[in-house]
Order: C-alpha cells, then structure tokens, then sequence
C-alpha cells in the first residue's frame, strides 16, 4: 500500500461550477488544472476524480451522457500529457441512502481497494465541506479546499489548507 492518490472533485474543480453539467459545450476547465495535475503526477501521485452526479437520478441527463462527457475530458487530460488513473461518480439523490454518496467515503474506498491506495499519504483537493468531509471519513486528514465552485464558510471548514483554486496546489504540496 504505497501508492499515494490525489482525490479531485470534479466540478468546481476540474472544470467551473455549473449546475448538472452534462454537455461537452458548456464544459470548461479551471485555468491551470493541466499543468497543477502534471505537477502532482510528478511527485509520483495518482489522480483519481470523485463525483457526485445526482443529475443522474434526477432525470436531467442520462449515464451515458456522463459518459461521454467523462471520455472527452479524459482524452482532454490525455492531450496534456496527463493520465487520470479512473474516475468515480454516485449518479444517486443526496436524500438517497447510498455509501457513494459524498459527504460519505463509498468512493475513495472503493478507490482504495482498487487501487491498494495508502490514505495516510493521499490528499483531496474539493470546493466544498462535503468533499473534505468524504475525505476525512475515508482517513484522509490531508485536505485542500478551493475557492473556484460553491461557496463556503470557510472559517466553519474542517480543510487542512484552502486556496483560491487548484492552480496554487503547488504552495500546499511541495516535493
């Protein structure tokens, strides 16, 4: 178990907030997510996404339409020369009583067993106290919140560290 991942949040911040994206034309990558990612990749981290999709369940777009959306953003990740190791998603209601469900840990456990992760030496990297709450859960105590997707109350979070978005990783994560 001494693989070490990074867990990212997708919307808010992969790609900016906006609410149940599911077409490829109104995706649109934060500034800097490539290059902070390839800097993590060199620090021998994997990165791994977790996703809560409940515009699934709502009926406002299909799996497959998260699919297709998740194919093209890793091709997108591929051309800048960055490999995501695999991306979860919970498609289900917040009111659901799935494990997957952030601010539950079903996804980075999952991830962990896969993966045969260590969590002591991994990280989250989330834009809101759900992703950091998930992470702690799960036994990651190393998280980052970003300021690029919903707002929070930031003196009420639980995150290690919070900064304007993941493009200043670099600052929190050093070799």
């Amino acid at each position: 178990m001494d693989k070490k991942a990074i867990f990212l949040d997708r919307d808010g911040v992969i790609n900016r907030e906006k609410n149940y994206l599911h077409k490829i034309s109104d995706f649109e990558f934060i500034e800097g997510v490539f290059e902070a990612c390839k800097y993590l990749i060199s620090l021998d981290y994997k990165i791994i996404v977790v996703t809560n999709q409940s515009g699934i369940a709502r009926g406002y777009y299909r799996e497959n339409d998260f699919k297709i959306i998740t194919s093209w953003m890793l091709n997108k990740f591929n051309q800048n020369g960055v490999k995501i190791l695999d991306v979860f998603h919970c498609p289900h209601l917040p009111e659901s009583n799935c494990n997957c469900r952030k601010p539950k840990p079903g996804m980075i456990i999952e991830a962990k067993a896969k993966f045969k992760l260590n969590l002591n030496t991994s990280w989250m990297v989330g834009d809101s106290e759900r992703d950091i709450t998930s992470a702690n859960l799960a036994g990651i105590n190393n998280t980052v919140l970003v300021r690029t997707g919903h707002k929070n109350d930031e003196s009420n979070s639980s995150a290690k560290f919070i900064i304007n978005s993941i493009q200043e990783i670099s600052t929190i994560i050093v070799r």
